[in-house]
């Protein structure tokens, strides 16, 4: 659940008046992208000839590296940026890096709608004409049986319960978590491990209806019954309320 910059008018490009104009037909159609930060980060790539890395787009829009590589993945999927493979000048023996530049321009018209947004929004608003303390409940089952999914998906079978530790079944928690663009990791705070997450992909839904949030912590719940058996999950601090980061405390 990140804010959206004003894109640049400085540094790796200028947005000429056509690029504003293109900015403005993007805006109608924020949700294809399905978070208004990936919408700016695709007017920037598009602003930069030679293309742009993970850690120039992180550093230009103050992301985490894996947040930032995480949206250009997805712009990539959807066939709107393409990917190079780079490798260091001389063929030395550096790590090679991948560079995103703006794919061929597409007609408005071909942007597809995203169903997985409408659905999530769908889902805040029927919540929200429930008890709170109802939709939460629902909003947390939803999660726990998604996250059962990605643990067996994760291992490959079913666990049976303490064949991990907590910590490490935390972290292979945070990991997944990472991998569907929450940017997570393990961290001990206040005595109790928590699971921190620096951004949040439910986006903008979130906000509007923050009882989304225990689709993440039902997430956590399910994952960790099958990595490491019940635990005792709970919301310690959340984006969706002002904080600057969401925490998940077991």
């Amino acid at each position: 659940m990140s804010s959206v910059r004003p894109l640049q008018t400085s540094g790796h490009g200028s947005p000429s008046t056509a690029t504003g104009g293109f900015a403005a037909s993007v805006t109608a159609i924020t949700n294809a992208f399905g978070d208004p930060t990936r919408r700016a980060i695709y007017l920037f790539v598009r602003g930069v000839d030679d293309g742009v890395t993970a850690a120039e787009v992180a550093s230009e829009f103050d992301l985490h590296p894996n947040v930032a590589r995480h949206h250009l993945d997805k712009l990539a999927a959807g066939s709107y940026v393409d990917v190079a493979v780079v490798r260091p000048p001389g063929g030395g023996a550096g790590r090679p890096s991948k560079r995103y530049s703006a794919a061929a321009e597409l007609p408005m018209s071909e942007f597809p709608v995203r169903s997985d947004d409408l659905v999530l929004s769908l889902l805040g608003k029927t919540l929200a004409l429930l008890p709170t303390q109802q939709a939460e409940v629902i909003a947390e089952q939803v999660g726990q049986e998604y996250g059962r999914a990605m643990a067996a998906a994760l291992t490959g079978t079913d666990l049976e319960a303490g064949q991990r530790s907590l910590r490490s079944a935390m972290q292979a928690v945070a990991d997944a978590l990472t991998a569907h663009g929450f940017a997570a990791h393990t961290e001990k705070r206040n005595n109790q491990l928590q699971i921190i997450n620096n951004h949040c992909p439910f986006g903008d839904v979130a906000i509007e209806h923050p009882v989304i949030c225990a689709v993440d912590r039902g997430m956590v719940k399910g994952m960790l019954s099958a990595l490491y058996g019940d635990a005792d999950v709970s919301t310690m601090e959340s984006l969706a309320q002002g904080n600057t980061f969401c925490a998940t405390a077991v």
